[in-house]
């Protein structure tokens, strides 16, 4: 396994391999960087051995204790060795083409479990031929594997604005916060999109990878939607000052997100998804309600708010 960072451990804990990919703004976008780092604090915590497999840009800053593999799920035939050992897998950022690769690799491994940091998309998918499914794909080849599977299909994820991932919203300002105090976007008032903390979306991951609980399962790890505006208020609060927010039109933030290189294909779900959430608020805030289990009966804590988030990320808008 060249590559591995050895860190000295003679427990016999169990080995969870993490994946995680540069950020992407195409289809398979995820947000592997954050969700890994807190995912791997929370299994050491538990007990767990950690090892992450893990692309050149996203090999520093792992918690102590954890053994970095630099390579990519994309191209698994590269490193196989890196399953070895291994109990369960949290599978983020495999494509398509590969992902059988890898499967067939960790079966022979004897890896029991893969988790599926997974998104929405299946459920539309499923309209459209087989050759064009990206996320269905990855789940029907998890399914068919031979190994205990669960798939995780987020909210986005509050920490994206700074992985630089999925959704767009927000996603310029970090930069337009800390440097004018302003936020200019379409749908202000109107808009909602729904978000889960990043601590709370690998608090279900190390559920399902150490439990039986999921297995088999499709979890819905999902947040409410909250209002652009309140987001940036909860920004305001946690670093004591006055943010300026601008509604602007939607072609306004298009051309925003365009250059900072989202694709076309991203900002028009983004735009569709705080209008739709904003016309259809009290139906999806209940559609959110009632799925089951919930984080909090996955995880056994209360969800985290925005206002949370904003408060533990203050430095990065100052």
């Amino acid at each position: 396994m060249d590559g591995i960072t050895r860190v000295p451990n003679t427990s016999h804990a169990r080995l969870c391999l993490l994946t995680v990919v540069s950020a992407r703004k195409d289809a398979g976008s995820s947000p592997t960087r954050i969700v890994g780092r807190s995912l791997a604090r929370q299994l050491l915590d538990a007990g767990d051995r950690v090892r992450v497999l893990a692309e050149p840009e996203q090999v520093d800053g792992w918690p102590d204790g954890v053994e970095v593999v630099e390579g990519s799920i994309t191209r698994p035939l590269e490193h196989a060795g890196v399953f070895t050992g291994v109990d369960g897998v949290f599978l983020a950022g495999a494509i398509p083409a590969t992902v059988r690769d890898a499967l067939e690799i960790a079966k022979g491994a004897g890896v029991r479990r893969i988790v599926v940091l997974s998104s929405h998309g299946p459920e539309y998918e499923e309209t459209y031929s087989p050759e064009t499914w990206f996320w269905l794909a990855i789940e029907r080849a998890v399914e068919r594997s031979g190994m205990g599977w669960t798939h995780i299909r987020p909210s986005a994820v509050m920490g994206a604005m700074i992985e630089g991932t999925y959704p767009a919203t927000g996603s310029d300002w970090p930069d337009t916060i800390s440097g004018e105090r302003i936020v200019r976007e379409a749908f202000l008032d109107g808009g909602h999109y729904p978000f889960i903390h990043e601590d709370d979306l690998a608090a279900v991951a190390v559920a399902a990878l150490r439990t039986d609980d999921h297995v088999g399962a499709v979890v819905e790890a999902v947040g409410l939607p909250i209002n652009t505006r309140s987001r940036v208020t909860s920004i305001a609060e946690a670093i004591g000052r006055d943010i300026s927010a601008v509604e602007v039109a939607p072609e306004e933030s298009r051309a925003t997100w365009r250059r900072r290189g989202w694709p076309d294909s991203g900002i028009d779900v983004t735009l569709y998804a705080l209008q739709e959430y904003g016309a259809r608020l009290t139906e999806l805030t209940r559609w959110t309600l009632d799925q089951r289990p919930t984080v909090r009966e996955s995880t056994g804590l209360p969800m985290r708010g925005f206002d949370d988030w904003a408060s533990e990320n203050a430095h990065l808008f100052r």
